[in-house]
Formats: structure tokens, sequence, C-alpha cells
């Protein structure tokens, strides 16, 4: 690789000529929601009981559905919300 005018080359610049194209490893990768149509008699704590095993995550719902929702208590049937993937405990 060189500078372009005195033919040296130029240590300050990396060298990508063996990188391959594809997806960056560093780079934010859209996130994968499930969608779930509310039915008659739901709660956002419901849902979150039947996709996470707790009721309590139900802000996990909400937040990902504050697009279409502004009051977690106010959900209807036919409804289509998001549910963000289960996030593992931390260890």
């Amino acid at each position: 690789m060189t500078d372009g005018q005195d033919g040296k080359k130029d240590d300050d610049m990396p060298d990508f000529s063996d990188v391959k194209s594809g997806a960056s490893s560093t780079a934010p990768g859209a996130e994968v929601f499930q969608t779930y149509e509310v039915k008659s008699g739901d709660s956002l704590s419901k849902i979150a009981k039947n996709f996470y095993g707790n009721g309590n995550a139900w802000k996990t719902i909400f937040d990902a559905n504050t697009d279409i929702l502004k009051d977690p208590n106010k959900i209807y049937p036919g409804q289509k919300l998001k549910i963000p993937p289960k996030i593992p405990p931390k260890l």
C-alpha cells in the first residue's frame, strides 16, 4: 500500500485487503420480535407470564410497543404486539 505521493508505505493506514464481505460482527443487528395478537381477557402481565414465565415482565412488552400502546392497562383484542426475545438471566 502506498500513500500515492512518494511511493512509501503508509503505516498509519490499516490493511483491509484480506477482509471478506458479509455481516459485521460489531454492527448491531435488527432485533427480531415475535408477534402476538391480543385476545379477549388478555393483559400484559398474562402475556408476559405466557412468554417469559413471569407476569412481572409486562413492562418489557409495553416498552417494545409504545408506538401503539399509551397505557399498559388498555390493550384490546386484535392488537398485534411485538414480543421481544427473553433475556437470559445474568450469571
